[in-house]
């Protein structure tokens, strides 16, 4: 569809008449008798008249072209509907020193738990497309790895470089929540999903979970708690102390915290749970916002511009070609 943003520039058309009017006009010389020359009697006098004219009709030309391309002119194609559906969900992944357990079958073989919710976690942010993703490391403290963005292949990828101890050993997890709130806190309109996983419970940081947890609860902040371990004990060697397995989760703290903001505690025992968590938490509710259309815009002011100029320079060559003529 065509459009003219600015249709009040048509205003400007009448301008070069009006300041012919407004303007102050030369005082006239006596009159003296002039013969006419050959020219005039020949009807040379005629055709410069003519060629006179023809110029001037050319510059209003030019200016109405001029004015058309201040209107702004554009092209208007057919709405394209935007995504309204997302979600916007923060991803708080512990690399503390016990995620190296190797207690989570994966393959036909053990494997440690950070590998296994590395694997389990890339298929889960393949899936989020729509969605805004973000993600926080933590253990001794917390950081941001990754605002929230919809580049979920970015994501992936600063998932898959985190290594364990890469912020100390132990665990912070009412950093990684105050964190996350901190973060949410930024944007406006939104449902708040934090997905923390962990395998421990807080032995670090600055905040205390129940400290946190007010935050969150705060600013409508919705957290699921997945607690990383298989049960009992594995065998790891005749000189090996064995694992403690997933007795060391603090599964009361998850749990209250989940339910505090109305989210939901899971318990990842094996690779199979932690698919059917992400599968649960999969049916999340996506944002309710009305469709948002776009109309993309083909801008077409140069058109009558570039026709402006090039009238311009055809009455250039014109009147210089009727000087060369005159001199020669």
């Amino acid at each position: 569809m065509f459009e003219i943003e600015w249709p009040w520039a048509f205003l400007l058309l009448p301008l070069p008449w009006i300041i012919a009017k407004i303007k102050p006009q030369p005082a006239k010389t006596p009159q003296k008798i002039r013969m006419p020359s050959y020219a005039t009697l020949s009807g040379a006098g005629t055709d410069s008249q003519s060629v006179t004219a023809k110029n001037n009709w050319l510059e209003i030309l030019i200016w109405a072209l001029l004015v058309t391309a201040l209107s702004n002119p554009s092209w208007l194609d057919d709405p394209i509907t935007l995504p309204s559906e997302g979600r916007d969900i923060m991803l708080a992944v512990d690399l503390s020193h016990s995620m190296a357990e190797e207690d989570m079958e994966y393959n036909g073989r053990y494997v440690d738990r950070l590998s296994v919710v590395k694997a389990v976690l890339s298929d889960f942010i393949e899936e989020r497309q729509g969605d805004r993703l973000g993600l926080i490391l933590f253990a001794d403290t917390a950081f941001l790895q990754t605002p929230l963005t919809r580049d979920i292949n970015t994501v992936s990828q600063m998932l898959k470089e985190s290594q364990i101890g890469l912020v100390g050993r132990a665990t912070a997890i009412g950093d990684a929540l105050g964190l996350a709130v901190k973060r949410f806190n930024q944007k406006e309109e939104s449902n708040r999903i934090l997905i923390l996983l962990t395998d421990g419970r807080n032995t670090a940081g600055n905040l205390e979970p129940d400290e946190a947890l007010i935050l969150a609860r705060e600013e409508g902040i919705k957290v699921y708690t997945v607690g990383v371990g298989s049960d009992g004990r594995r065998n790891m060697g005749f000189f090996s102390m064995g694992s403690m397995g997933g007795n060391n989760i603090d599964e009361q703290t998850l749990t209250h915290i989940a339910d505090e903001t109305g989210g939901k505690y899971f318990r990842a025992k094996n690779v199979q749970s932690l698919q059917q968590i992400y599968a649960e938490l999969d049916k999340l509710e996506p944002i309710t916002d009305e469709d948002e259309t776009f109309r993309p815009k083909l801008a077409l002011f140069y058109l009558p511009l570039l026709a402006a100029i090039a009238l311009w320079g055809l009455v250039i060559i014109i009147r210089t070609a009727r000087q060369w003529r005159r001199e020669n």
